[in-house]
Order: C-alpha cells, then sequence, then structure tokens
C-alpha cells in the first residue's frame, strides 16, 4: 500500500466494474460447493480516513446476470431463487460503518434480495491503495438464504445449501 494514512484515503468513489468481483459460494446438496458471481453491477462509496463512522456505500447487484459456468442452473437460480423477472436488482446500503484494527471494517448495512430487506454486516480489509486513486477492499459475509425468501424447492432441480457465503473483492475509484 503506497497511501501512508487513511485520512489520504477520504472522498468520493466509484465502483470499478472491472477490477470487481461480486461473488458467491454455496454448498449443493450433494457435498459440493458452487462458485459463483455477479456480472451486472454498479455502486459508490464515500469513506472518510479521519473518521471511518461517517462513511458510507451503496451497491446495486442486476439479479440476471448471476453467473455459474452452467446456463441451466443459472436460469433457474435467476427466475426461480432471486425472482429476478419481479425483483430485477439485489442492492445494498450501508447503515454504519466500524473500524477493526488498522485496516479492517465492519460495514452494517440493509441488503435487499427479492424485495425482502434484511441487516448485514460485512467484514472488509483494506487490501491496497495508491497514488492511482484507486482503493481495494476484500470482504465477505455468511448469509441464510430463507431469510429473504429464497428458498430450495425440489421441483426446480436446484438443490443448494441454506447458508450463501457471499465474496466481495473491490476496487473504488476517486471521482
Amino acid at each position: 500500500m503506497t497511501t501512508t494514512t487513511l485520512s489520504e484515503l477520504t472522498g468520493d468513489y466509484v465502483l470499478d466494474t472491472a477490477g470487481t468481483r461480486i461473488g458467491f459460494v454455496a454448498r449443493h446438496t450433494m457435498g459440493t460447493r458452487v462458485h459463483g458471481r455477479f456480472d451486472l453491477f454498479e455502486g459508490s462509496a464515500h469513506l472518510d480516513g479521519d473518521d471511518p463512522s461517517k462513511s458510507s456505500a451503496r451497491l446495486v447487484i442486476q439479479a440476471k446476470s448471476i453467473q455459474t459456468r452452467n446456463e441451466r442452473r443459472d436460469e433457474q437460480l435467476s427466475a426461480k431463487f432471486l425472482g429476478a423477472g419481479d425483483h430485477p436488482v439485489i442492492t445494498f446500503t450501508s447503515t454504519a460503518v466500524d473500524q477493526v484494527g488498522e485496516t479492517g471494517f465492519d460495514v452494517a448495512g440493509d441488503l435487499t434480495i427479492r424485495g425482502v430487506t434484511k441487516p448485514v454486516t460485512v467484514g472488509f480489509e483494506l487490501t491496497g491503495a495508491g497514488n492511482d486513486r484507486r482503493v481495494g477492499l476484500r470482504g465477505g459475509v455468511t448469509i441464510s438464504r430463507g431469510d429473504w425468501g429464497v428458498n430450495w424447492n425440489a421441483a426446480t432441480g436446484v438443490m443448494v445449501g441454506a447458508k450463501v457465503r457471499l465474496e466481495l473483492d473491490v476496487v473504488l475509484i476517486r471521482r
């Protein structure tokens, strides 16, 4: 990291969609893990390095952009699990940011999936920052998909475990 202090990171940012990965890992009922990602998303953040509690973030994901490298499964996950026809976006809007250690942050916020909003806290670690106006963060949270009405149904043929790990490798560009 070439930036020497968090205060140097203060500013408004947008997501670098080419450098950011919004992914997930879910256990298949057969015992294997399914890895996937979302290809279409946008977001912004305000970072306050002097007082991280004044930072904020927003993420909007196109539900239909789910990718697991299996077209049939992707269509079922998009339509049946995420209800992309009626609920085309998944959103996260921060409500609080707490610094944890020198480069860790707990970002609490409202996650909306299928029109259901629930609070979650995503743990992030600052992975890099430099003079090129970019900041890197890595974070994740495990959710119970049933809390958002994303339920397993044997009729869909998609057998996914109850817990899903959301993984975020984020690159922000200062405006």
